[in-house]
This record gives structure tokens, C-alpha cells and sequence, in this order.
């Protein structure tokens, strides 16, 4: 990761074209350090999110919506007093540190035209929201720092704003080339290069500094000693210069789907081990590399105790499936019991009390041959033979009781897969209770975390198709019922991945027939919302509505269906985004 100095400088370069001028719609709080504004700016509306995490601090405009809690904390509701209706006047970087200072024009209390500042340090654990009137003095901060917290700097409110002090470090865009080569030809010859940059220079990552490396020398582990000082400077002076000129670009490198760094220059470093791609903006960027993760992430977190609760009885169920269908192998084995006592009936004359063991041939194959018989010496040839037609009917009961048995437990795996299924595409706290209450529903012992008399709920996916057909996507199994036996009409299509755990998708077409791109693009929205969303080739049903039944007393979710086809598709997060309207 190089959130460093000189990707501070391309947001604020970027943000302040942006969003000078912007006027403050809308100050929402959706988590415990990000504050997020919604702006109206250039004739959009747009959300710039602050975020003083310490895993992933950041600012950017954000395309990602996220849930706000029911009542807004005091510091948002701070924000709200003094800045709603107010314009953003400048967005800078504070001396090429890791510090956004965004300028705000607004009223105080008597009505006066004023400014105030909102500080944003982004310094990993230290990460902080800062809220100043116009001479710096604090209002309040997201994370009050006190002298508990820090002996050499407090952040409180009353107190007059201090910038984070100065490391003894010099400045890359205040350095010459005389200077530059002077440290060179002092250092130590047996340094690393990146090394030499990053403990010299202000705000250069390790990332920029390994680049620089490799620019000068065609590798990141090149000593002093096996370049030039003028060659260095160049490579140097070159990444720099782009810093000096404002002529960012955002770049972000990914591993397959998964992103692994990101830059303001072109990263060569790494030769093809990363695919590298230019995104139109930084925000776009830090969206890519950030918030996504970090939704997944929260989501993790707040549904630890639902994901281990359905776990468990994932994995409780899987083990009754195993063992009723080893009892219902055993039972099969004795299910030749009848065959036996069929052989001592028809032998039965041949055959005296007290006898152990006898040979008696089996006439019920093609080919008779002699089977070796065991019988109870206590019991006469009769009992015997009765005694193995009763373990031949117990078997046979066994097998009829464990099979309903096996089909419950089967149908209640396919349950619990699809809950599973849908808490891996929750968004937000909503989602969760709704997941919640449909297992309490369905008869299992789960505490809900909100109030009982809550209302809030979601509503299902909503997306339109390049013709204009509006697919609706359940959230959970409530909402798939919802949508297939409430809110569809018979004539609408019914998508589904085949055979696998997934949201139930409606093609809404009110009786007309969609063209073939509508149809394909509902069944890439089925299966990106499946167990299959990181397969290929996924196989997706799709039939009328009036063609999908519920089983009786099943589950929430659980239906069947007939006269179907059959489309083979590949799963697209991007397409589904792109189509997505809610």
C-alpha cells in the first residue's frame, strides 16, 4: 500500500477541482471514524467520504453507499449545526505531509458569513478528524486526543490546532541536485537505494522508493554503490517532477481480482506479476482498493456470531446426513435377512432343533449355489427362520424412517446453504437482523440485536437490463418468496442457479418477450448472486413463474419447478454494478 505524501497530494489536486464550490446537502456518520458528506457540485450530487480508521484511513468520493445508523452521533450532529448549506472553498495538503485541510464557507450563529476547516490526518493508528473555526481553535474531533493518549500532542476541544510535528526528514520538492547529490556522495556505498530515499525524503513510500530504484538501476534491491548519483537524481527528479506538475495518474495493481497496491506513476517494479490498470479517478481508485474490502470486512465482523451459529449446524448436519446414510447401508446389508429365511423355509424339512450351522443351497439366482447358513440351536427350524424375517422387517423399516429422515436433513442443509448464501452478500446491519429473524421464524433459536418493534427493512436488489427490464434480486430467502409468489405475475421469468444455493431473480416483462441480452444479463445477475459467484460457465435455470411451486411446510426459499431452460453463463460483479439501480 502507498497512501504516502504524494497520493495525499493527487486527492487534494483532484478534490479540489472537484469540489470547489460544492454546497453541503447532507453529514452522515455510517461508522464510528468516517464521516460522509453529500455535496452538490458541478450539477451532481456526490459523497466524499473522510475515514480516520486505522486499518484504512483515506478521503475520496465515494460511488459506495453505505447503511447509517438510526440515531447520529454527537459529532456528527456537530458537523450538521455548523456546516449544512455551507460551500467548500479550497481542499490542500498541508507542506507535502499526509494532511487534507478542507476549507469551508458557512454561517455562525448570528448569520455571519465565516470559515471553518475540517483537518483530515491520515497517519495509519493515528489517523484523525479534525473540526476548527476560522483562527484553528478546535471545535471537536472524531478521536479527542488527551494527555493520557499523547504527552506531545493533544487534540481537544478549546485547544488552538497544531499540525503533526516534523520529522527530522528533508522536503523532495524543495530539494536540488547539488543538495541531492551531496547526500548521495556521503552516504554509505553499501545502502540500499530505496532505503537512502525513503530515510532522507519526506512522504516517499516504500513502494515510490523502490520504483525510483528500479528506474535508476532496473532492479528495487540496488545498492549506492552500483549507481549513479546522477542517475539516481534523474529517476529520482522524474517522480517528482510529476508531484511539482500535478500530472498525477491513478494506477492500481491487482492479482487477479484482488487488488494489491496503487500509485500516482506507473508501477514497472513487478514486472508481470500484477496486472496494472490506469482508473479514470483517484477516488475510483481508493474506492477499488479500500471501502470494498472494508465493507466485507465490517460485515465479517458484525456477523461473527450468525456465521458461526450457521456453521455449526452446517457442519451438525453434515455429519447427521453421514451417519444416516451409513445406518442406511447397514440396513440394506441386512436386508438379505429375507433371502436367508426364504432358504431355511423352503430346506425347512432337512433342518432339526439344535443344529448350529448348515450348507442349503439358493435357488433364487440363475446360477444356485451353496451358502453357509447360521441358525440358534435354542430355536426350532421355524423360529429360525422367522427370527431372520424379523431383522429383514426391522431393516426395512430402518430404511423407510432414516430415508425420510435423510431427506429432511438434506432439505434442511439446502436451507441453511442458502442462508449462508445470502449472509455472504449482506450490506449492512439491516440485512443481518432480516437474516435473523427469518432463522427465528424458521424455528431456530437466534437473538435478535435490534428492537422487536423495529420496522426497518430492506428492500430487494433492483437493476435494469440495456433494454429497460427491471430485475429484482431477493437479499434472503423472506424476499425470495416475496418475489416470486407475491410481487411477480405468472408471466414473468424466474432465474435461478442450478442446483446450487442463490438468490431467486425476477425478469420482469410483464408478458412480453425480452430480447436475448435482457435474458442473459438477468441470469449473470442470478449467478453473481449465488454460492457459484466465483465459478465460470454456471449453469442458470430460468422458467415463468407460474412454473415455480413452494413445497409444502418447507422452508423460507425452498420451492420447485418445472418446464425449464437452461442458460451458461459467467458470474460479473462489475456488469451487476453497472446495472444495479438500488
Amino acid at each position: 500500500m502507498a497512501f504516502d505524501a504524494g497520493m495525499v497530494a493527487a486527492l487534494a489536486n483532484e478534490l479540489n477541482i472537484k469540489l470547489t464550490g460544492a454546497r453541503i446537502d447532507k453529514i452522515q456518520q455510517p461508522e464510528k471514524e468516517e464521516i460522509v458528506f453529500t455535496l452538490r457540485a458541478e450539477r451532481e450530487n456526490v459523497r466524499l467520504s473522510l475515514s480516520s480508521g486505522a486499518n484504512n484511513p483515506r478521503v475520496n468520493l465515494t460511488s459506495i453507499t453505505k447503511e447509517n445508523p438510526a440515531s447520529a452521533p454527537m459529532f456528527c450532529m456537530l458537523l450538521r449545526k455548523h456546516l449544512l448549506g455551507g460551500r467548500i472553498l479550497q481542499v490542500s495538503q498541508y507542506d507535502f505531509e499526509r494532511v487534507i485541510e478542507i476549507a469551508l464557507e458557512c454561517r455562525d450563529e448570528m448569520g455571519f458569513i465565516c470559515t471553518k476547516y475540517i483537518i483530515v490526518e491520515i497517519m495509519g493508528k493515528y489517523s484523525n478528524i479534525i473540526f476548527c473555526d476560522e483562527n484553528k481553535k478546535i471545535i471537536s474531533a472524531i478521536k479527542p486526543v488527551d494527555f493520557t493518549t499523547s504527552s506531545k500532542r493533544q487534540v481537544l476541544a478549546g485547544m488552538t490546532y497544531e499540525y503533526p510535528p516534523k520529522q527530522d526528514k528533508l522536503s523532495p520538492l524543495n530539494t536540488t541536485k547539488e543538495e541531492f547529490v551531496g547526500l548521495f556522495e556521503n552516504a554509505t556505498p553499501e545502502r540500499l537505494v530505496s532505503r537512502f530515499i525513503v530515510d532522507n525524503y519526506l512522504g516517499i513510500s516504500n513502494l515510490v522508493a523502490n520504483e525510483i530504484a528500479y528506474k535508476a538501476s532496473g532492479s528495487t534491491d540496488t545498492y549506492l554503490s552500483e549507481c549513479t548519483a546522477l542517475g539516481l537524481w534523474n529517476a529520482f527528479n522524474e517522480v517528482i517532477s510529476v508531484i511539482k506538475s500535478k500530472e498525477f495518474t491513478p494506477y492500481i495493481l491487482k492479482e487477479g481480482d484482488k487488488p494489491a497496491e496503487f500509485s500516482f506513476i506507473s508501477i514497472n517494479q513487478y514486472g508481470g506479476i500484477y496486472n496494472q490498470i490506469k482508473c479514470n479517478t483517484f477516488s475510483e481508485l481508493i474506492d477499488e482498493y479500500y471501502v470494498k474490502k472494508e465493507r466485507i470486512n465490517h460485515i465479517k465482523q458484525i456477523s461473527a456470531d450468525l456465521s458461526k451459529f450457521l456453521l455449526n449446524n452446517e457442519n451438525r448436519i453434515v455429519k447427521k446426513i453421514s451417519i444416516h446414510k451409513e445406518e442406511i447401508k447397514r440396513a440394506n446389508e441386512n436386508l438379505k435377512n429375507k433371502t436367508i429365511g426364504d432358504i431355511i423355509t423352503a430346506n425347512i424339512y432337512m433342518l432339526k432343533r439344535g443344529d448350529t450351522k448348515v450348507k442349503l443351497f439358493d435357488y433364487s439366482l440363475d446360477e444356485p449355489i451353496e451358502r453357509v447358513i447360521e441358525l440358534d440351536s435354542k430355536l426350532s427350524p421355524s423360529q429360525n427362520a422367522q427370527r431372520y424375517y424379523k431383522r429383514y422387517n426391522k431393516a426395512k423399516k430402518a430404511i423407510s424412517v432414516l430415508t425420510e429422515h435423510l431427506k429432511s436433513d438434506e432439505t434442511e442443509l439446502e436451507y441453511i446453504r442458502s442462508v449462508l448464501d445470502a449472509l455472504s452478500r449482506a450490506e449492512g446491519e439491516t440485512d443481518l437482523e432480516e437474516i435473523r429473524r427469518e432463522l427465528k421464524t424458521a424455528g431456530y433459536s437466534v437473538k435478535s440485536k435490534m428492537s422487536s418493534k423495529s420496522n426497518i427493512k430492506t428492500v430487494p436488489f433492483e437493476f435494469k437490463t440495456e433494454n429497460g427490464y427491471t430485475v429484482l434480486c431477493g437479499r434472503n430467502n423472506i424476499q425470495n418468496d416475496m418475489l416470486t409468489f407475491k410481487t411477480a405475475s405468472k408471466l414473468d421469468y424466474w432465474f435461478h442457479v442450478k442446483n446450487i444455493a442463490g438468490s431467486h431473480c425476477i425478469l420482469i416483462c410483464n408478458g412480453e418477450e425480452p430480447p436475448e441480452i435482457d435474458f442473459t444479463q438477468a441470469a449473470i445477475i442470478a449467478a453473481t448472486h449465488s454460492k457459484a459467484a466465483e465459478g465460470e460457465n454456471v449453469a442458470v435455470d430460468y422458467t415463468f413463474v407460474k412454473n415455480v411451486k413452494k413445497i409444502n411446510a418447507a422452508k423460507p426459499g425452498l420451492v420447485t419447478y418445472s418446464t425449464n431452460w437452461t442458460a451458461y453463463v459467467n458470474p460479473d460483479e462489475k456488469i451487476c454494478e453497472k446495472l444495479r439501480v438500488r
